[in-house]
């Protein structure tokens, strides 16, 4: 299966890109959830409820045609400056907002489905913890902080296990927002590129493993 072809920032997402982009997230996440600590989990309900009929994969389809989507333009910043934050641009691939992250976040928290409705009030709160945040430290919206700032706010939440009482709630959010944005981030083209992942590909001969792989793993080849 071909990787979705990735979008420009605030280009409409194909509604094919967005399946298998959910299907890429859900494979990252694993369990239902990877949040120890159900941050804002007992507020907020979607827009839409039910699942209603298959869309047509080789439609392109307007956002917010099919389910109402969720992030307001503040949201949308905040999502957009923390995601670059986890996945910056680097020499080995683009920003996660350069290829449509942000957007992915938004039908993920939208779709009525009961994973992502599960997550859906734990981004939304954990979004809103941010800014809050953000402006209580530095009085500025998080998107508008320097990068040192931005990063002294995630340092203090990006680790359940080292948050310090006043943090770990939160911190569950930041776990799960990091997930999402890594799993939609990695089924991109240039996700895929950024970690030497080359698909299938055909080859008109079969060598076997390469030689380091089986030394790392003390195995030989035994089939000719």
């Amino acid at each position: 299966m071909n990787p979705p072809s990735s979008p420009l920032p605030h280009q409409r997402l194909s509604r094919r890109q967005v399946i298998q982009m959910f299907a890429a997230a859900s494979a990252a996440t694993g369990a239902a959830s990877l949040s120890p600590l159900a941050f804002g989990a007992e507020g907020d309900a979607a827009a839409a409820s039910g699942y209603g009929t298959d869309p047509v994969l080789a439609k392109v389809y307007t956002r917010g045609e099919v389910w109402p989507l969720t992030f307001n333009e503040a949201q949308t910043r905040t999502a957009t400056a923390l995601s670059d934050v986890i996945l910056p641009a680097d020499d080995l691939g683009p920003a996660a907002s350069a290829v449509g992250v942000p957007e992915f976040l938004d039908e993920w928290v939208s779709a009525p489905y009961p994973d992502q409705q599960a997550d859906r009030p734990v981004i939304l709160k954990g979004l809103e913890w941010i800014e809050n945040e953000s402006k209580k430290r530095f009085n500025k919206s998080f998107a508008d902080l320097e990068l040192t700032r931005q990063h002294a706010i995630c340092d203090d939440i990006c680790d359940p296990d080292k948050a310090t009482p006043e943090f770990k709630e939160v911190a569950g959010f930041f776990l799960k927002f990091r997930s999402l944005a890594a799993g939609g981030y990695y089924c991109t083209q240039e996700g895929w590129k950024a970690i030497g992942f080359v698909g299938n590909l055909a080859t008109a001969t079969f060598d076997g493993p390469p030689p380091e792989v089986l030394k790392l793993l003390d195995v030989e080849q035994t089939v000719a």
